[in-house]
């Protein structure tokens, strides 16, 4: 393999002249025909090692991904640097589809991005066979893994790709955060001809990570972003409650806004822009925000609320210190939280028989008549739908999870799909229109002066664009473009925003509707131990913070001397090697048993004053627990039933 050619195209496209730490590892895997298990770190560079070896290579790379709007951003961004690239999903039509599909056949295209849920649909399952693969690069691949935080069972269709294209075309999957099992879940999912995992350390030695246990939250927080300067995001676990932040930090003189997913587009694009550039300090978000976010200097993130798991809160608080400069991870934590958790989880998995309901009032909703609606594809509008059905909106959106996970139906977030054009005949019967038809002349002349390639595929077009551009409305944008396509001289899909539900089975009878309680219990117990390892990290403060994280993702890593655990045992003037054995020893006196302090000493083999240290911190963290008699215990979590 010839490196310098893949330096190339990296320094023609991107820029850059050396890869980061890794991608040329997985450049070289991939280059060698190899099947890949990538794992990098959010920020680090995952696009570049399926987009660099696919350019320079002949045939099209074939990209699997959940996140439509990442995939349109993939794919515009790849657009405007020349690659060709196209993308497929649920929110375009079969004909759209079509025509897609046709010129990654026959055209020069390099990618083609697909959601997974096309995958086993006959438009492409006929079409595979003909394009010319070079690659198949799976991100976000955990969501493959039952034993990860984010399973879609649409994911489960891509290993039947191989069946339709040649032995050699490699496979990359990558992901940001995986533990040992869902490692192995992945490369046996996707059918790896042989292991090979490529990762570098999760390890961020630049971010502190800090657990505040704070009452006042509000306070704490006005306080911190008093003191501490830079940009940064507040995650919250509500839509209501990141509009409530952001207003009371303004109210406290710091520029600050909220964003959550139930905004318009534009708007949502607008506050990310205004945080991005810097004009907004403080970004207060769920966490739809997140994707395509490109600002190094994030100097903070701070969790209001607790996420549901390691992997979530890892991945989130990975977006500061991109630029390899100090930043700080920051959980605020409060006992009132873990009530907040127990009703969380009642609402996160809802009874079976309502789960049941809101499928039925579902298709219903729908106009879905039994035994049809596979693949169908339809808009959905979550609030008019709960408000008909008179359902609670966060049991009905877990509920659909819950449905999803079943693989019954897939539910996308809402998605901006603009309008698009495409002109069904050929230039020279359109010009010959055009002479016959002068009221359009200046029109069609507008559109094609505006955008290119309407003649081979679908393009997005602004009907406000157009208007701008002449001295039209865009009501009358609107008329011309209908009247164009009433008289098949183009395709107009005219641009809507809507989440979409699609049938991945057809509609079933309730008895049929299969969610066999083993399966829901499971689930819910791998929620509740991944819940648990989350609020172990915020209770636990007796281990570093970094050393924790790592840990659960199967890396070892020495402590890291910054974060408030770290800091704290700092103090006591005892060493790391010190710290744990006199802390091990100690456990190991109180298995099962009490002892009081003279007797611990004692049976310790330290010096007497670096014993009581660390049991006046063990003491001190709640580690440790004297009752009456003065007699001494170890104490465990009991948060939830293990």
């Amino acid at each position: 393999m010839d490196i310098e050619l893949y330096k190339k195209v990296l320094t023609k496209y991107w820029g850059f002249t050396s890869f980061r730490p890794l991608q040329e590892e997985i450049i070289r895997s991939v280059a060698e025909g190899k099947d890949t298990l990538g794992l990098m770190p959010t920020g680090g560079g995952k696009s570049a090692t399926f987009q660099v070896p696919a350019i320079a290579r002949e045939g099209l790379c074939l990209v699997i991904t959940p996140l439509i709007a990442l995939m349109k951003d993939q794919v515009n961004r790849l657009n405007s640097m020349e690659i060709k690239a196209m993308a497929i999903h649920s929110g375009m039509s079969s004909e759209e589809i079509d025509i897609a599909l046709d010129n990654c056949i026959y055209g020069d295209y390099k990618f083609l991005y697909i959601s997974p849920e096309r995958i086993p649909t006959r438009i492409f399952q006929t079409r595979l066979l003909r394009l010319n693969l070079n690659l198949v690069a799976v991100d976000e691949a955990h969501c493959i893994s039952q034993w990860g935080y984010d399973f879609r069972p649409s994911y489960l269709k891509i290993a039947t790709i191989r069946e339709h294209i040649p032995a050699g075309v490699p496979f990359i999957a990558l992901t940001a955060s995986a533990t040992p099992a869902v490692i192995e879940d992945i490369m046996t999912r996707l059918e790896f001809r042989e292991k090979n995992v490529l990762r570098t350390s999760f390890e961020r030695k630049n971010i502190s990570y800090l657990v505040r246990k704070a009452e006042d939250k509000g306070t704490y927080l006005i306080k911190t972003l008093h003191k501490v300067k830079g940009s940064g995001i507040v995650y919250v676990r509500s839509r209501k409650r990141s509009k409530e932040i952001a207003e009371l930090l303004v109210a406290n003189g710091i520029s600050a806004d909220f964003y959550h997913a139930g905004l318009p587009i534009e708007l949502r694009d607008k506050k990310q822009i205004s945080w991005t550039t810097g004009e907004t300090r403080v970004i207060v978000a769920t966490n739809a925000f997140g994707m395509g976010i490109d600002k190094a200097e994030v100097r903070f993130v701070i969790h209001w609320d607790m996420p549901d798991s390691i992997e979530e809160y890892f991945q989130e608080s990975g977006r500061a210190g991109r630029d390899n400069k100090p930043a700080y991870a920051v959980l605020l934590y409060s006992p009132s939280d873990k009530s907040r958790l127990e009703d969380s989880l009642r609402r996160k998995f809802p009874q079976v028989e309502k789960i049941k309901n809101v499928y039925e009032a579902l298709c219903n909703f729908l106009n879905v008549p039994q035994g049809a609606g596979k693949d169908n594809v339809f808009d959905f509008n979550m609030a008019d739908f709960v408000s008909k059905y008179r359902l609670p909106v966060i049991e009905t959106y877990n509920s659909l999870s819950f449905l999803q996970r079943e693989g019954y139906v897939e539910f996308t977030e809402e998605i901006n799909n603009p309008s698009r054009v495409h002109f069904t005949i050929g230039r020279d019967d359109l010009y010959k229109f055009q002479v016959a038809n002068e009221s359009f002349d200046s029109f069609i002349k507008l559109l094609l002066r505006s955008y290119t390639g309407m003649f081979t595929e679908f393009v997005a077009i602004s009907e406000e664009t157009l208007a701008r551009k002449s001295a039209l409305t865009q009501e009358n944008i609107y008329r011309f473009l209908v009247k164009l396509s009433s008289l098949n001289i183009v395709k107009y899909i005219p641009g809507k925003k809507t989440s979409l539900i699609i049938f991945t089975e057809e509609r079933l009878e309730r008895k049929a509707l299969m969610i066999s309680p083993e399966n829901y219990l499971q689930v819910r117990e791998k929620y509740i131990v991944r819940l648990n390892r989350m609020i172990d990290y915020a209770d636990y403060n007796t281990k570093c913070r970094s050393v924790t994280l790592l840990d659960y993702f199967g890396e070892e890593a020495d402590r890291c001397g910054v974060c408030d655990v770290c800091r704290e045992r700092n103090e006591l003037d005892l060493s790391k090697y010190e710290f744990d054995l006199i802390l091990d020893e100690i456990k190991e006196v109180l298995t099962g048993r009490q002892a009081d302090a003279q007797e611990l000493v004692s049976k310790v083999g330290h010096p007497e004053d670096k014993v009581i240290k660390v049991l006046r911190w063990l003491l001190d963290h709640n580690k440790l627990v004297m009752d009456d008699k003065h007699l001494l215990s170890w104490k465990e979590n009991d948060l939830f039933s293990r």
